[in-house]
């Protein structure tokens, strides 16, 4: 076990208290943090401030030497940063290993982006006001961010707010979860390590009091916030004049239709719903299927769910779905799939609970207003539902306040493509669940899900403005 005091300005500051995080799966103790307090985050605000100039004087080789020592570090640590994640939220020891994976991917490809869209020239002479000048346009880091990230990717989301500002040459500070703020703390150490400027990462575990000013504070230029919906938006209500990036909840839905191949869709539908429990806001929860389709499916579905779905403790090889975070979501999980159950839904798998441990399960003729089927559930459980038309899944799939991420399974090229000019998502997958992703493509939603999008690509450009310079290199005689 290991104790991190908050990383401000280079430097580790003890608090008054301790933040004990504890297993998801058994209650054992894992680690703890020392809890930063009011005068902490100031001590914060004001590091970032100092850091300001360092980070956006620092060369692009120099940006790009740091990101690659990370992710070089994070490849040699590979396994202690997987023990470390899994105990602190429960995630499966392989899904931990390949989020650790994701996270050396993200510094690697935020070193590959680095000074590589940073200048752009413009012929201003196609205007005749613009006879003899020409435009250059380079971007600016922003200036201080500010990132508030959750539980369910205590590392690789961390990766996504700290790899791109430091590629943006932005100072940055992190607030993490407090159900599992341990790698991010470490991920600090790691910057650290690299030759970051002081300030350049700060890494503070806070109340929602204290935190505060990381959302209102002048001093902050943008905030980029994972999390729940009403959170965010409330978030985004506050921020002021501050740019925000919203990565929030989904509802996500697949598509089945009538030429997909059934035994395939099944196996990717199980690995998206109840990997990790279903706690991705990408987590397959809703599924409509071909009518010609869906008893073939859903006999496929209870099969992966029976023989290819282990449940049980994180640190076992081959386990899938592990605990949900702590015992108010089990709790609430539960209570919802009851609620359907009481509306006329079916369990045809699944359904039952251990400790903190909801089993796979599948659910047939759930009524679209009940919980489970309309909001975020954010656990193991996926509601299927039988069409017989096109149009009647694509409107079911937009019937959501939610629009992050939707998959369809079809050979047909018109089918797709009917999918992709309709469903209002930020992504359609092909052949593949919503929950693929590669942490170099643009990730976000629309509607409820946010505003915004990942990847250090297009991260950068919001950490980053740009700026024209209108040359005349030779005045008028």
């Amino acid at each position: 076990m290991r104790t991190f005091p908050s990383f401000i300005g280079g430097q580790w500051l003890e608090g008054p208290t301790l933040h004990q995080v504890t297993s998801p799966y058994d209650g054992s103790p894992v680690g703890a943090v020392h809890v930063a307090d009011a005068s902490h985050i100031e001590a914060a605000l004001a590091a970032a401030r100092k850091a300001r100039e360092p980070m956006a004087a620092l060369p692009a080789h120099r940006r790009r030497a740091i990101l690659d020592q990370v992710a070089a570090q994070l490849r040699l640590r590979r396994a202690e940063f997987a023990k470390l994640l899994s105990r602190e939220a429960g995630k499966p020891i392989d899904l931990a290993m390949a989020e650790v994976m994701r996270a050396e991917d993200v510094f690697t490809f935020a070193s590959d982006e680095t000074g590589r869209h940073d200048e752009e020239a413009l012929d201003l002479g196609v205007a005749s006001a613009g006879e003899g000048r020409y435009g250059v346009i380079r971007r600016f880091p922003v200036g201080v961010v500010a990132a508030i990230t959750p539980f369910n990717f205590p590392l690789n989301l961390v990766a996504h707010k700290i790899a791109p500002a430091i590629a943006a040459g932005c100072p940055i500070i992190v607030k993490p979860s407090p159900h599992a703020p341990l790698s991010a703390f470490a991920l600090a150490e790691l910057c650290c390590d690299a030759g970051l400027p002081s300030g350049g990462v700060n890494v503070v575990l806070c109340s929602t009091q204290d935190a505060d000013p990381l959302v209102t504070d002048p001093r902050v230029h943008l905030l980029t916030f994972t999390g729940s919906v009403d959170v965010g938006w409330q978030l985004r209500s506050r921020a002021g004049k501050k740019r925000v990036v919203l990565e929030l909840g989904g509802n996500a839905a697949v598509l089945v239709h009538a030429d997909a191949d059934v035994k395939f869709a099944a196996a990717r539908i199980a690995s998206g719903a109840f990997a990790y429990a279903g706690q991705s806001c990408i987590s397959v929860q809703r599924v409509y299927v071909h009518r010609s389709q869906a008893d073939a499916l859903r006999d496929a579905l209870i099969r992966q769910v029976r023989d290819r779905v282990p449940t049980g403790s994180p640190d076992q090889a081959g386990v899938v779905c592990g605990p949900v975070i702590d015992t108010a979501a089990a709790d609430r999980l539960e209570a919802w799939t009851q609620e359907a159950v009481a509306a006329g839904a079916r369990i045809i798998v699944g359904g039952g609970r251990t400790g903190n441990i909801i089993e796979p399960t599948v659910l047939e003729g759930v009524p679209h207003h009940v919980r489970i089927a309309a909001q975020e559930a954010f656990g193991p459980i996926v509601c299927v539902e039988a069409y017989h038309h096109l149009d009647d899944a694509l409107h079911w799939v937009n019937d959501s306040p939610f629009g992050l991420q939707a998959g369809v399974f079809t050979d047909s090229l018109a089918v797709l493509w009917r999918a992709y000019e309709t469903l209002e998502v930020g992504a359609v997958i092909h052949n593949d669940v919503p929950t693929f992703r590669v942490d170099h493509m643009p990730y976000g939603g629309v509607k409820d899900s946010g505003v915004g999008r990942e990847g250090p690509r297009d991260a950068i450009r919001d950490y980053t403005e740009p700026r024209l310079l209108a040359l005349r290199p030779f005045p008028p005689t």
